[in-house]
C-alpha cells in the first residue's frame, strides 16, 4: 500500500513540509512517483511511527545540543559546497556542511561532547570532537575539528554507517542514529534536557 505525502504526514503527526524534508533528503526507500504525486510505502512511515526516543540520558551531559537541519542545498562557501543533509553526500560533505556556521553557546554544544544532526525530528548524524570552536559573523560559530561519527542512508530500516576512528564516538552514534529526538528552537540549535527526554 501507498501514502501519498498528505497521508503519510498525518500519520506521523507532521506538516507536510516537515514530511517532505525527509523525501528531498532521499533517506526514505521506496519512493515512487505518480505524476506530481510522491508515494511512500506504508511500512516506512509505520516503521518511522515506531521508532523509539533517543536515549540521551545515557549521555553523560546535562544539556544536549541539537542541529536541526533542512535537506541539502548547494551554497556558495570557501569551506563548503553543501548546508544541511542528504543521504547521497559522502562523508567528507556531510562534515563540511555540518560542522558550521550556526547561531548557537559554543561552550554549551562542545560541553555536551556530542551534537546529534536532526531532520524533521530523527536523528541522521551525529557529531562529535566539539572542542574547539571558532566565531564568525552574527554570532554563529563553526567546530572546525569535529568529527562526523556516524550518519545514515535509509530512516526507515535504519542503515548505519559508523565512520569515526574511535569506538567511543562510533558507540554514541550508534545509539543515538535513527531514532526521534524532537526539539523546538527559532534557530539552527535546539537544547534538550537529558534528563526529561522520556516524557517525549
Amino acid at each position: 500500500m501507498l501514502l501519498t505525502t498528505g497521508q503519510a504526514a498525518a500519520e506521523l503527526g507532521c506538516a507536510i513540509t516537515t514530511y517532505r524534508r525527509l523525501i528531498r533528503a532521499d533517506v526514505l526507500p521506496g519512493i515512487s512517483r505518480r505524476g506530481v504525486r510522491v508515494m511512500t510505502p506504508l511500512w516506512v512511515v509505520q516503521a518511522l511511527q515506531k521508532r523509539a526516543p533517543a536515549p540521551v540520558d545515557r549521555l553523560d551531559a546535562d544539556l544536549l545540543g541539537v542541529l536541526r537541519v533542512d535537506a541539502a542545498q548547494q551554497v556558495q562557501d570557501s569551506d563548503r559546497n553543501w548546508a544541511g543533509y542528504a543521504a547521497d553526500l559522502g562523508p567528507d560533505d556531510l562534515l563540511k556542511g555540518l560542522r558550521g556556521w550556526w547561531r548557537c553557546d559554543a561552550a554549551s554544544v562542545a560541553a555536551a561532547g556530542v551534537l546529534p544532526v536532526t531532520l524533521s525530528g530523527y536523528v541522521v548524524a551525529v557529531l562529535t570532537g566539539l572542542n574547539r570552536w571558532e566565531k564568525g559573523s552574527g554570532g554563529r560559530h563553526a567546530f572546525p575539528d569535529a568529527v562526523l561519527a556516524g550518519h545514515i542512508t535509509d530512516l526507515a530500516t535504519p542503515v548505519k554507517h559508523l565512520t569515526a576512528p574511535q569506538q567511543t564516538d562510533r558507540d554514541i552514534a550508534d545509539l543515538l542514529l535513527g531514532t526521534r529526538l524532537p526539539s523546538q528552537s527559532s534557530g539552527a540549535i535546539a537544547y534538550v534536557s537529558t534528563h526529561s527526554s522520556s516524557a517525549n
